[in-house]
């Protein structure tokens, strides 16, 4: 295996990076206390190819690798883990799902204008009562004529309140429970869909997160997005791809507060030298820096999978719980060397720290992700 990453690779971390330094972390606060998704930066993204990364040209996409979107998702969020949460769920939830499983004529109508920019998307599975087990959605579609009409609500959606389209997973035979699930997509503006709450978050608090509403929502045949009952085969399918982007997100996060303590450390004097010059900060900057390059291996190892054709259900599961839990502890750590200072909004330390969190449970608790994993070994031979 090599390791070394390509010369393009290279060109594309460097135009990310300063992308996200130039663009996005002069405004990271600001959009944190505002709690406001900077629609404005869409179109910038967009040229980069951030909002199609691994989509094909003819629809709109920038035709990178599985590992080159590792690569962007990283690299947003060292600066701003929010931002990259909604590029996250944008390209790896909702146009991924219509990508996957969409008609040519879907792909054409949707996924180019997601994969260009020119709408965002959100993807609806999670509900009030169907969280970790997913199975138990309670909306529903009927059909009515020759479309459907949905009703339900969507509990958590990046982009709730903002998309442009979301991709919905709702029961169509009730009485084959998990087997009579199928997706559908709902563009803005149809009558009987609409925002619900915004949800006050912890974290993540530049990516929109809201409840959708369905009262009544009637969608045309055309609206249902692959086979009639496969949709939650076919989450499981395109979430085994998201929580490689989420794993990503964790090791950019990761990444961002190694350096933020690693800064702090070398410029903050405490008995008269550096506080990185005491054996105790030094050890913590040694077992981070090891501990996300293992993280961002297993990431980079699932991406590969991928890009092979490979189903990745354990490796993406692998990744992501333990690209998460890295940042967890790097989060913590970045906050203690800072001390003091790692409890203001002063420094990046506190803002880490609260990102952080979601991505132990987004896509997947780290629980499920013990279950995924569990159940893939012991289905394995002996």
């Amino acid at each position: 295996m090599d390791f070394r990453p390509t010369e393009q690779q290279q060109v594309l971390r460097r135009a990310v990076r300063e992308f996200a330094e130039t663009e996005i972390r002069p405004f990271v606060r600001e959009w944190d206390t505002l709690q406001a998704f900077p629609r404005a930066l869409v179109g910038k993204m967009a040229a980069l190819g951030l909002m199609g990364i691994q989509f094909p040209e003819e629809y709109g996409g920038a035709a990178m690798s599985a590992i080159d979107y590792c690569i962007c998702i990283e690299e947003l969020a060292r600066v701003d883990p929010a931002v990259s949460l909604s590029v996250a769920a944008h390209n790896g939830l909702c146009a991924s799902h219509v990508a996957m499983f969409g008609t040519d004529a879907q792909k054409r109508r949707y996924l180019v204008p997601l994969a260009t920019g020119a709408w965002i998307g959100a993807w609806g599975l999670t509900e009030a009562t169907a969280g970790s087990d997913a199975a138990r959605i309670r909306t529903s579609a009927a059909r009515a004529g020759d479309g459907w009409v949905i009703n339900g609500t969507k509990t958590f959606i990046t982009h709730g309140s903002i998309g442009d389209v979301i991709v919905a997973m709702a029961v169509t035979d009730k009485a084959r429970a998990h087997r009579g699930i199928s997706a559908f997509i709902v563009e803005r503006g149809t009558p009987g869909m609409s925002p619900g709450r915004k949800e006050d978050k912890l974290g993540m608090r530049a990516s929109d997160t809201s409840e959708v509403l369905f009262r009544e929502c009637r969608v045309p045949a055309d609206a249902l997005l692959g086979a009639e009952h496969e949709g939650f085969i076919n989450t499981l399918q395109v979430l085994d791809a998201g929580r490689i982007g989420i794993a990503a997100l964790a090791v950019g996060l990761a990444q961002g507060a190694y350096e933020a303590a690693r800064r702090y450390a070398l410029e903050r004097t405490q008995f008269g030298q550096p506080i990185a010059a005491f054996q105790a900060i030094q050890w913590k900057l040694a077992d981070l820096a090891t501990r996300i390059e293992a993280a961002r291996l297993l990431t980079y190892r699932a991406a590969c999978l991928k890009d092979a054709g490979v189903r990745t259900s354990r490796e993406s599961a692998e990744a992501k719980l333990f690209s998460s839990e890295v940042a967890v502890r790097a989060a913590e750590d970045c906050v203690q060397i800072h001390g003091g200072y790692g409890f203001v909004k002063d420094y990046p330390a506190e803002k880490f720290f609260r990102d952080v969190k979601l991505t132990t449970i987004g896509e997947g608790t780290s629980e499920i992700q013990r279950l995924v994993i569990a159940r893939q070994l012991l289905a394995a031979p002996a």
